[in-house]
């Protein structure tokens, strides 16, 4: 079966078995605004933007607050919702539907064992039977009462509304000022959070991954045709994904379908190897079209070698079985500092990415 997956991603749509996606920063460059466009990683678009909006307001709210950043948002929301992905998310933040917890009543379903007893009648989380907590940051209402703001300005401030909730989060983690650089304080507000040791670790793991995908790479000392192939593809960030999009001339109309049903015969851009195609045809390099055959083109690198063993400029593969070939579904551009530019899948846009967004690291291929 494995066979039939090999470059799901690139031409050949016939399957898909990837099931999870990571970090990565937005294809779109800003200033420290909000990214209104595009998706970052895992994260809808509209989620990144509330937890972008949130770190902007906190400091009106918890004034000796340091160090709060979008990726410490993102970890929580993460472990707490999945950002909220598969439920309607509108334009002034409302999530619905709306995101509830199992009921503490002590039942064991979904590890709970202790009764907590209604606190809001209802309001927040649908139930006058005991609690449950709600919304993307799975507050319980009687904290939710305690922290809840209004970050969306309609005066409400309400844990079903994306910008609502990110800022309460902001404020809770925040506490009664922490300095959230600090590696111990970032731990000690999120054992707030959670009082788990496994829970900590789980969103640092997040927020670390986040973070390190937000970074530029550094190319001081990138040049000639490795420069020019990086140049291109980085060129290209913010164009969106295309199933079959892309080719040695830049960004095209796709084909239908992708295993998920997204068609790209309507989306101008790019899918992983018409990405890689593009670049290495600016340095003068043709590659074949699909990211299984784009492995057998020059020095291949191993994966037992670790991602330690790649240089800016390579190709990085991912497969499905790791080890054959033949099984690879997903190709990029190794940048540097564990990044690599890439057009991951229906629904984002091309972008720098951690080496760790995909499953199956399959090594690279150094072509120059």
């Amino acid at each position: 079966m494995l066979l039939m997956f090999a470059a799901v991603c690139c031409a050949a749509p016939v399957g898909n078995a990837i099931s999870a996606y990571v970090a990565l920063k937005t294809g779109q460059q800003d200033d420290g605004g909000i990214a209104e466009g595009g998706s970052a990683a895992d994260i809808p678009a509209r989620m990144l933007t509330a937890y972008k909006k949130a770190v902007q307001q906190v400091g009106k709210y918890v004034p000796k607050c340091q160090g709060m950043r979008w990726p410490i948002l993102a970890g929580i929301a993460k472990v707490e919702s999945n950002h909220a992905v598969g439920r309607n998310i509108a334009a002034n933040g409302d999530i619905r539907p709306k995101i509830y917890g199992v009921l503490l009543n002590g039942s064991g379903q979904g590890g709970n064992t202790t009764v907590v007893p209604d606190t809001d009648g209802g309001k927040w989380d649908g139930t006058s039977q005991g609690e449950r907590a709600v919304g993307p940051f799975q507050f319980l209402p009687s904290t939710w009462e305690s922290i809840g703001e209004d970050g969306n300005g309609d005066k409400v401030a309400d844990p079903h509304n994306a910008d609502d909730a990110a800022l309460g989060a902001a404020i809770y983690l925040c506490g009664g000022g922490r300095d959230l650089t600090k590696r111990a304080q970032l731990k000690a507000a999120i054992l707030q959070y959670n009082h788990s040791d496994e829970y900590v670790a789980n969103v640092l793991g997040w927020i670390d991954q986040y973070t390190a995908a937000a970074k530029d790479p550094d190319l001081k000392n990138v040049s000639g045709k490795v420069r020019t192939v990086i140049d291109a593809a980085l060129s290209q960030r913010g164009v969106p994904y295309s199933w079959g999009g892309g080719n040695a001339q830049g960004p095209s109309y796709g084909i239908c379908c992708s295993p998920s049903g997204k068609s790209g015969a309507s989306i101008k851009g790019f899918d992983c190897s018409g990405l890689t195609t593009y670049a290495y045809a600016k340095a003068g390099i043709s590659l074949p079209r699909t990211a299984a055959a784009q492995a057998g083109v020059g020095q291949r690198i191993p994966a037992s070698l670790g991602t330690s063993a790649l240089k800016v400029g390579d190709l990085v593969f991912y497969a499905y079985a790791p080890g054959r070939d033949s099984t690879i579904y997903h190709v990029g551009i190794y940048a540097g500092s564990g990044q690599m530019i890439n057009a991951a899948r229906p629904g984002t846009v091309v972008r720098l990415d951690s080496v760790n967004a995909m499953s199956g690291y399959a090594g690279g291929a150094r072509l120059l």
